[in-house]
């Protein structure tokens, strides 16, 4: 059976490594390296936490739409309808309505 060698590799090493880095050394120089590495990393930490922070409204968000569709989903026993007051209201529209006329 062939092994299949991947057409893009994984972690560069060994040869690749210093290659990549003599090349860093020339484009940057060496006293630019640490402050492009630090930069990075600090640009990667705010992604992470603006990233976590969407997570977190979206996540009660969903809490938010849960709770309210619970809440419109339960009836409260404590709740009435005063029946006889709608009624009282539809008979006053029908007189203003036959007053108006």
């Amino acid at each position: 059976m062939a092994s299949a060698i991947p057409l893009i590799g994984g972690i560069p090493a060994g040869p690749e490594l210093l290659i990549i880095l003599l090349v860093l050394v020339l484009l940057f120089g060496a006293n630019k390296i640490p402050k492009l590495a630090r930069s990075t990393g600090q640009a990667m930490g705010e992604f992470k936490k603006g990233r976590e922070e969407v997570e977190d409204e979206l996540q009660q968000m969903q809490g938010d739409e849960d709770s309210a569709v619970e809440a419109d989903s339960t009836v409260d026993a404590d709740s009435t309808v005063d029946r006889d007051a709608i009624v009282d209201e539809d008979e006053d529209l029908e007189t203003e309505k036959e007053t108006s006329a």
